[in-house]
C-alpha cells in the first residue's frame, strides 16, 4: 500500500518554522524520528518511510504555497497513488491553535495551497489534516500573519502538536479517514 503525504508551505530559510510552513515542519518531524533525509527532487523535497506494511511517500513541495497543486498532482501520477491514499497537511488560520482536524474533503477555506491543489485535480475529494495556527491577526493583516513565526507563548505546545499530526499520519494510513476521524478530532 503506498499513501502520498504532502506537506504544504513555502521554500527558503525566511519561511521557515512559519505558520505557513506547518506542514514542513510535521514531515520534517516525522522523518527525524523514522532516521530518513529528504532530497531535493522533482518539484518538491521527498522521502520515503515504511510503516506497519506501508509506504508513506512524503513530500515538501518546491513550488511555494500558491502552485501546491503542480507537485503534489506530480507525484501522485509518478508514483501511481489514488487520491484516496493522499494526505495534505495544511495551516488552518480557522482553528484554534492546539487543534487538529482530519477531513477526508472540504473547501479551500480561502487557503492558496488548497485552492492550487483544487484547481488542479478539479476537485476537492482529498483527506486534509488542518492544523490550527488561530486568527490573532488585524483586519488585513493575513499575510503577515501566516508568513510570522509562533509567539513565545505558542512555542511549547508545538512539539506535542506535530508529535499528534505524526499520529494521525499513521492512523490515515493504517485504519482509514473514518476511523481516524473518531479517534483523533474532538
Amino acid at each position: 500500500m503506498k499513501y502520498l503525504v504532502v506537506g504544504l508551505g513555502n521554500i527558503g530559510p525566511e519561511y521557515a518554522d512559519t505558520r505557513h510552513n506547518i506542514g514542513f515542519m510535521v514531515l520534517d518531524e516525522l522523518a527525524k524520528q523514522e532516521g530518513v533525509k529528504f532530497s531535493n527532487m522533482r518539484l518538491a523535497y521527498y522521502t520515503e518511510v515504511n510503516y506497519k506494511g506501508r509506504t508513506l511517500h512524503l513530500v515538501k513541495p518546491t513550488t511555494y504555497m500558491n502552485l501546491s497543486g503542480k507537485a503534489l498532482n506530480y507525484w501522485m501520477n509518478e508514483l501511481k497513488i489514488p487520491v484516496e491514499n493522499v494526505l495534505v497537511i495544511v495551516d488552518d488560520i480557522a482553528l484554534p491553535l492546539g487543534t487538529l482536524r482530519l477531513k477526508p474533503q472540504g473547501s479551500a477555506a480561502g487557503h492558496n495551497g488548497l485552492k492550487h491543489i483544487e484547481f488542479t485535480l478539479g476537485h476537492n475529494n482529498y483527506a486534509r489534516l488542518r492544523f490550527g495556527v488561530s486568527s490573532n491577526f488585524a483586519k488585513g493583516r493575513q499575510v503577515d500573519y501566516v508568513l510570522s513565526g509562533f509567539d513565545d507563548d505558542e512555542q511549547p505546545e508545538l512539539p506535542a502538536l506535530i508529535d499528534r499530526s505524526i499520529e494521525i499520519i499513521k492512523s490515515f494510513v493504517t485504519i482509514g479517514t473514518e476511523l481516524t476521524m473518531t479517534r483523533f478530532n474532538k
